[in-house]
């Protein structure tokens, strides 16, 4: 025999009626023997609540929404039942509504609705229901009959939540079902004292009965049949990526209703426990997905579908969203029996429930989350409890932590598992969500962490992608700065894509953009590809300040913040973004060769907020100038000496520079391909090399600020002088001379001219060095940066990092690769 349950959901209209009766004949047509319990249909009980709520404050507007009421059934009744048998059933229907309306018209004149007479007024969702469609499956040739609950279950007076007394339950449904061989179509959610009082079971009533009735008949298997394909890994509402378990334990599966998840509730449990009787969570409207299996061993039920695979350590993860914190502490604890009997106590009989609970191993704090409604009453309770102690000092007068929520990891498979806690706090602390608590019990089905309850969605994510979706990462990239390099990154991340989810199981999704004009963002993601019309259609006016808090606001797990312009207005965010646990990757050299007290500020805000802050395009590009810095230095070798050319367009100037072309040419031709800057003065005056040397120094461990970088002005005063970029050329024209000097000194030593920058004896220089064949710089050519690292273990033979320095290409690819290192980060 199986019991079968239908929810609201599943008999809300009509046509899902028509689907459940299909589904029961089908089990028919089987010779399955099954009872069915149905709920009210869908919504009806709170309309229910509302009615009477309307009644009892004399507002005779419940009149109306009763008859509205009535008209929804009737309307139902005449889709599902034929013309010639409708008189019958509507009679039936007209009764129980007559029935409704004295009831709801006595709390109206009462202004009085006592839970003994809620428990009424509510049974008739159920009665409705269940008898309607009893009559359906008549129609369509089921032998079924209509099962009032209120006959076979006995319950004691407590209205509104009431308890079963089983003995006598147990032996009425036997006695019932033994002389009625009918299909029984059983209200859910209702019972009745001995003395014939209605009752209810409390929430998730529907699913106890069904849960009843399948222990004192020996179900084969409770069927619980609702709107989602079974138990899932987590709240699809919450989290995109959740998905349909095939089996859980009942142990695993009170956890998780404990911690929120709403398919299965505590109550429904307990009946099956003691039998092993299976209940299975299916889907009504996709009855072919075999849902979830609910059993005492689970996996070995299912071992053949599942290729008798072991079950996975957690299985699924929980939330409740809204807690209150509540901590009693003092020296006073310590040592001191009955402490803990006395909070629990007087909390138990004030009525107020405690979630979860934690107390240190020194006995000094004891610290517990209740529901953000019993908070105040808790507070009071502990302070009437300990009223004298917290006089005399002994212990601290408790405050109330709010706006916190909690989040569990469940599992029977957890305690044979090693490094399940790690990856857990890994996760979080990686992505910035502070665990305000912890809670585990000795049977380490369960571990529950208290957060902020502004980071419960961007948890939710983190940890279901860290338990369930581990092969797969996510990076959600937040980028400003859409001119060559932005926009080349963009290109880059879209051709890439299908590779990096081949082979780096890693999806780059943009989630926000923004040039100088405007901005957009989306959760799921924009497009590389498309980003001019998401701009234009989709976006909205540009602010930086803006985009700051959106992004903060979207909280999103494994968030990157991509500053691709080189604005002093954006790095001042800089500091911001990395204490809200967001990971900044920036070719923008403004903010690393600024102050070096704003310089080290960053540099500990990412330390203390456990993200990234990488910024190796700030030097050469996408050379691996930084990480070959960070990398010595980190494996114990002593930096003495760094050289470099370090700029793209000096380089290439110097390397053109000869005895048969004149400087000033060189430059008007660098200008005219866009090698240089608007104005090529800004180049020759070395800031940009002065920068990234200072950058250099900084990372070797050298305190140096801007000023302390000796440059050498290579340009006469004329130039200097130049208001615009034409006067200037003419200006350097006019000085050519001075080049060619320092030139045929240059060859005529075997020498060639090259922009160095140098750091040595912690102290930086940048100036026009001659330098000879034996020199690593003397074969230079075209545009490339060079950067040579003469330390303890390279004396001899300098370590020397060589290559296209400059670029739209070479930078976006730099700050790719960055990308693809804070995913490594985030996933190690």
């Amino acid at each position: 025999m199986k019991v079968l349950k239908f929810g609201g959901t599943s008999v809300g209209s009509a046509e899902s009626i028509k689907i459940v009766a299909d589904i029961i004949l089908q089990y028919q047509q089987q010779q399955v023997h099954c009872a069915t319990v149905v709920s009210a249909m869908g919504g009806v009980t709170d309309r229910l609540l509302d009615i009477s709520q309307e009644a009892a404050q004399g507002n005779e507007e419940y009149k109306e929404k009763l008859s509205e009421l009535e008209k929804h059934h009737f309307a139902a009744a005449r889709e599902l039942i034929s013309v010639h048998t409708q008189s019958k059933v509507f009679a039936r229907l007209k009764t129980l509504f007559n029935e409704l309306d004295d009831l709801v018209h006595g709390v109206y004149l009462l202004r009085e609705r006592s839970p003994r007479t809620m428990d009424l007024v509510l049974s008739f969702g159920e009665r409705l229901s269940a008898y309607l469609i009893s009559q359906y499956l008549n129609e369509l040739g089921a032998n079924a009959e209509f099962l009032d609950a209120r006959e076979i279950i006995v319950t004691d007076k407590s209205f509104n939540n009431a308890k079963v007394d089983f003995a006598a339950t147990n032996q009425k449904i036997q006695d019932y079902f033994g002389s009625h061989p009918e299909l029984q179509i059983v209200t859910g959610f209702v019972a009745a004292t001995p003395e014939q009082e209605t009752t209810t079971l409390g929430r998730g009533g529907s699913d106890y009965t069904a849960s009843i009735l399948g222990a004192a008949l020996n179900a084969k298997e409770i069927e619980i049949w609702t709107d989602v394909d079974g138990v899932m890994t987590a709240d699809p509402r919450q989290v995109d990526s959740a998905f349909s378990l095939d089996a859980i334990s009942y142990i695993e599966a009170m956890e998780m209703s404990h911690f929120g998840a709403k398919v299965i509730y505590p109550p429904t449990l307990l009946p099956v426990l003691g039998e092993n009787i299976p209940l299975r969570i299916r889907n009504t409207f996709h009855r072919e997905f075999p849902g979830t299996l609910v059993s005492k061993n689970p996996y070995s039920a299912i071992q053949q579908t599942l290729n008798n695979a072991k079950a996975p350590a957690v299985k699924g993860i929980s939330s409740i969203k809204a807690v209150a914190m509540l901590t009693l502490e003092g020296s006073g604890m310590v040592g001191t029996p009955g402490i803990s009997s006395r909070l629990f106590g007087a909390l138990a009989q004030s009525s107020i429930n405690i979630i979860i609970i934690t107390q240190a191993s020194s006995e000094h704090t004891i610290t517990f989350a209740v529901s953000p409604a019993d908070a105040e009453a808790a507070q009071r309770t502990i302070s009437e409890e300990f009223v004298s102690e917290i006089a005399a000092g002994k212990i601290v007068a408790p405050a109330v932590e709010r706006d916190l929520s909690i989040i569990a990891i469940v599992g029977e498979n957890m305690r044979q598992t090693p490094g399940i806690s790690g990856r857990l706090f890994i996760a979080l602390g990686r992505n910035g969500v502070n665990v305000r608590a912890i809670a585990q019990g000795s049977s380490e089905a369960n571990l529950s962490v208290v957060i902020a309850q502004r980071n419960l969605h961007k948890a939710l994510n983190t940890v279901h992608e860290a338990f369930f979706l581990s092969e797969k990462k996510t990076l959600n990239v937040f980028l400003v700065g859409i001119g060559l390099i932005g926009k080349t990154l963009l290109q880059q991340i879209a051709q890439q894509r299908e590779y990096l989810l081949k082979n780096r199981i890693l999806e780059i999704s943009v989630i926000g953009i923004a040039n100088s004009k405007r901005m957009a963002f989306s959760e799921i993601g924009l497009k590389p590809d498309d980003w001019k019309r998401t701009l234009e259609q989709d976006g909205e006016k540009a602010d930086m300040s803006d985009f700051v808090q959106r992004m903060k606001e979207m909280n999103m797990p494994n968030s990157v913040f991509v500053d691709c312009t080189a604005s002093k207005s954006v790095i001042k965010y800089y500091a911001e973004v990395l204490q809200s646990a967001i990971s900044i990757v920036t070719p923008n050299k403004l903010a690393n060769s600024g102050s070096y007290q704003a310089y080290q500020q960053l540099q500990t805000a990412a330390r203390q907020a456990g993200v990234q802050f990488l910024y190796e395009t700030n030097v050469g590009a996408s050379l691996p100038v930084i990480r070959v810095i960070q990398d010595l230095k980190d494996s114990g070798d002593k930096i003495y000496k760094i050289e470099g050319i370090l700029s793209g367009t000096l380089s290439y100037l110097f390397n053109s520079f000869s005895s048969e072309k004149r400087f000033s040419d060189i430059v008007r031709r660098a200008k005219e391909l866009g090698y240089t800057e608007p104005n090529p003065r800004e180049d020759l005056l070395g800031t940009d090399v002065a920068r990234k040397i200072l950058i250099l120094a900084r990372e070797v461990g050298i305190p140096l600020e801007l000023e302390d970088v000796q440059v050498e002005n290579m340009l006469p005063p004329a130039c200097l002088e130049a208001k615009s970029p034409e006067d200037f050329l003419k200006a350097l024209e006019a000085n050519d001379k001075d080049f060619d000097q320092r030139l045929q000194q240059a060859e005529e030593r075997n020498e060639k001219l090259r922009f160095v920058a140098s750091l040595e004896n912690e102290k930086a220089t940048v100036s026009l060095l001659s330098v000879g064949p034996d020199h690593p710089f003397y074969a230079l050519s075209g545009s490339d940066n060079i950067i040579s690292f003469t330390t303890s273990r390279y004396r001899d033979r300098p370590l020397v990092v060589k290559g296209s320095g400059a670029g739209a290409e070479v930078t976006a690819a730099g700050v790719f690769a960055d990308l693809i290192s804070v995913s490594n980060y985030l996933y190690q």
